[in-house]
């Protein structure tokens, strides 16, 4: 029986702080930005902070959580080294029968993690310390661990480093030679900008599946309204994932385009882990063979209820 879904990411534990904008300004960090900083930036704002909540985290790992969230079949590659955080990632994966498939290894570096800024309107801000969570590289990935899934979600943030890249592109060649399908996230509005010709190559040449959010793909298509966007991505014929927030959400397929309405909620508390559990919901249904409308519907459930709580993780 085949496997349903692998995710490959950053493995990243995700510390919970609530602050103003003023915060923000004081510290020169752009709101609703991912900003990658190094160990003594991480230090030292910790060392300012109020800590809310630690959880393990990580995009990919975020969607795979969801997934086994509605019971679904879903593992994780990441790196970790087997320290304090290290071990509070694991054991996260494995309490939700993630599969996880990277043993903890010892290292200079430290395990990842993410200081995320929750502003008085929800949105959040991180600062991200990679850790050895940058170091996933080629000779980590074992074809044996690839084969007989469905699905391999990878996340744009992999791009960012020239050993994961090389990973990256191995973990592609895997999947092309035992039939998986491919699927990716865009990440982040500032990833999409670095390596907008890399992402677009991919869609055409390796990608089954695209999903990222509207400022992204629009950044992708250097389009100014997402109409424009929608136009040119029906001609490359993927299967292509589009959140808007309030605003819904878009699938595009053969030529043709799937519309789905947000679900309302009465309070949101944070965005957090938003993109990362709509994915979740469409993944899973798509994995049941669902039609594209049930895959977004559920995407949007799943986004609903992530906002209502903080976190990136249902319960």
């Amino acid at each position: 029986m085949s496997k349903k879904i692998l995710g490959i990411g950053n493995a990243i534990v995700d510390v919970f702080v609530k602050v103003d904008d003023d915060f923000l300004l004081k510290n020169n960090l752009t709101k609703g930005s991912m900003k990658l900083i190094e160990k003594q930036e991480f230090e030292s704002l910790k060392s300012t902070i109020k800590i809310e909540k630690i959880e393990a985290g990580g995009s990919v790992a975020n969607t795979m959580a969801g997934i086994a969230y509605l019971k679904g079949d879903a593992s994780f590659i990441g790196k970790i080294k087997s320290d304090e955080f290290g071990k509070i990632y694991k054991k996260s994966l494995e309490k939700i029968n993630v599969s996880f498939l990277y043993p903890e290894k010892e290292d200079n570096l430290s395990t990842g993690a993410s200081i995320i800024f929750i502003t008085p309107d929800s949105e959040r801000t991180m600062c991200t310390y990679l850790g050895i969570s940058s170091q996933l590289a080629k000779e980590d990935i074992n074809e044996d661990y690839i084969k007989g899934y469905e699905i391999i979600f990878l996340e744009g943030y992999l791009w960012d480093k020239g050993m994961c890249e090389e990973m990256f592109k191995y973990v592609i060649e895997l999947a092309k030679k035992n039939n998986i399908k491919i699927a990716m996230s865009l990440s982040d509005i500032f990833c999409v900008t670095r390596h907008r010709e890399d992402f677009f190559k991919l869609l055409k040449n390796d990608l089954n599946i695209l999903i990222g959010n509207e400022n992204e793909i629009n950044e992708l298509m250097q389009k100014n309204n997402l109409l424009d966007s929608m136009n040119e991505l029906k001609i490359i014929n993927k299967l292509i994932i589009i959140t808007r927030s309030e605003n819904g959400s878009v699938a595009i397929l053969n030529n043709e385009i799937t519309n789905c309405e947000s679900i309302k909620v009465d309070k949101v508390l944070d965005l957090t882990g938003a993109g990362d559990l709509f994915a979740a919901g469409f993944f899973k249904e798509y994995l049941d063979k669902s039609n594209v409308k049930k895959c977004l519907q559920t995407g949007s459930k799943l986004a609903a209820k992530i906002i209502q709580k903080i976190g990136g993780r249902l319960n």
